[in-house]
């Protein structure tokens, strides 16, 4: 099947969509289509790397070792102190355990680790060996913590059972059981969770210091630089503000269901959402201190009259180039064609892997006509819209990455590796210097693109 003249797989023409041709219509949130390298990731790694950076705890998964070295040390989330969660653990299940069980291998391999390294609380990872020889996971993480006295929590991720996003569900899940068993005492009525960030190159602490500037308590950090303590407290805060939606929404509900707190979806990506996360916070918190938007306000004036400045001589050399964007939830991809805006740069291409329809609806009316809007794309077709639209350059993730190099395409990642916070006023004056360095760089004269060679 073609749309235009890239040609992909014809039951993957309704997870495609050209803006302008016809009425905006798209499928998503489904099953990958087997055989396509689909860019998603399983039920397990959706669960990992949304637990993962809580640093003061155990983090075993129960499984071959081969789970436990594909996600280990999985996303650059820095800790201001422990680093046990740096740490990769798997119970290494052989063949006889498969055939007998891998209970008894689990209960020693728990008792060991939290004796020699003192968690504040473990987490057990189920894979999807586990959910097929039917380990009872849940008894075990019962005993231990009750003979350790700490929580000792199944996370119900067996990687069969769906995709990525099915794995954000059951991280969210295994935190519940943590929320509400501390005490709250002192929290003042000015306090927020920050959900949703996983402090990539200690981009959380950003965060923090803007909501200290206004005036507002953070209570727990959900889960980048996260502690076991403040995530039992985090049921005493007043709002919880929920930055990747996808992975911590689920969360964010389940808390309002059960302790009444609300929670705002927010972006920290990008001068436009940055600033407007901060005032809708200011807003929410106006009632009860009439003074918070004029703090937020000279907060806003004083960062961009740093900022702007900077970035002119970026978009001087950026305006024009085409940019295309991949990642994992698409609240960020709305944010990102914003900062590209304010680049002088066009967006063409933007996806994700765990869009909704109504994500994909809003990306279809901030877009321009002729940009492509894809769900669970794979690399045969990120490679063809590319070289299509002539992209100067691709922000995506890991696995994106080795596709705009062959294509010589320049690269920036905005996932899990990156060493440069990317959040924030200061975040997208980094963006702003990466992307240029990335596009305009002289290498590309030689790609097989420019030279009209043969790609091989």
């Amino acid at each position: 099947m073609s749309t235009e003249n890239v040609v992909i797989f014809k039951e993957r023409k309704d997870q495609i969509h050209r803006k302008g041709k016809e009425p905006f219509e798209i499928s998503c949130n489904k099953e990958s289509l087997a055989g396509a390298v689909s860019q998603r990731a399983c039920v397990f790694c959706g669960s990992r790397v949304v637990l993962y950076p809580i640093a003061d705890a155990l983090h075993l998964v129960h499984g071959p070792i081969g789970c436990a070295a594909y996600t280990w040390d999985i996303r650059g989330a820095l800790s201001s102190g422990p680093t046990l969660h740096r740490l990769s653990f798997s119970t290494d299940l052989q063949e006889k355990d498969v055939i007998f069980g891998g209970e008894a291998k689990l209960y020693r391999a728990l008792v060991e680790l939290i004796d020699r390294h003192s968690p504040k609380a473990a987490f057990v990872y189920s894979t999807c060996i586990v959910g097929i020889i039917g380990d009872d996971l849940e008894s075990v993480c019962k005993r231990v913590s009750q003979e350790k006295g700490i929580p000792v929590i199944p996370v119900q991720s067996e990687g069969f059972k769906g995709n990525k996003r099915e794995g954000y569900h059951a991280a969210c899940s295994a935190m519940f059981r943590l929320i509400g068993t501390g005490d709250t005492t002192g929290i003042s009525p000015l306090s927020v969770n920050i959900l949703g960030d996983f402090n990539l190159a200690g981009e959380i602490w950003i965060i923090r210091d803007y909501f200290k500037r206004m005036g507002i308590e953070t209570v727990a950090n959900i889960t980048g630089d996260g502690r076991v303590e403040e995530i039992r407290r985090a049921h005493g805060a007043a709002l919880n503000v929920v930055q990747c939606s996808g992975a911590t929404m689920d969360l964010a509900k389940m808390m309002k269901d059960a302790y009444g707190i609300p929670f705002q979806r927010v972006s920290y990506f990008g001068v436009e959402d940055m600033a407007e996360s901060l005032y809708t916070v200011a807003r929410f918190f106006s009632g009860k201190d009439p003074e918070i938007m004029g703090r937020t306000r000279e907060l806003v004036k004083e960062e961009l009259s740093v900022l702007y400045p900077q970035l002119q001589k970026y978009r001087e050399a950026l305006e024009g180039k085409k940019a295309a964007i991949y990642v994992g939830g698409a609240f960020k991809a709305f944010s990102l064609v914003k900062a590209f805006r304010i680049l002088g740069m066009k967006v063409v291409l933007v996806g994700s892997q765990t869009g909704t329809e109504e994500d994909y609806q809003e990306l279809h009316e901030i877009t321009d006509d002729g940009t492509i809007i894809v769900d669970d794309s794979n690399p045969l077709e990120l490679s063809s819209f590319l070289k299509e639209k002539e992209v100067d350059v691709f922000v995506g993730g890991v696995k994106e990455r080795p596709i705009a190099y062959k294509l010589g395409v320049g690269f920036c990642d905005h996932n899990h590796e990156r060493k440069e916070p990317l959040e924030g006023f200061v975040g997208m004056l980094n963006f702003a210097k990466e992307v240029y360095i990335s596009a305009v760089s002289p290498v590309w004269r030689f790609v097989p693109r420019k030279t009209g060679r043969k790609y091989h």
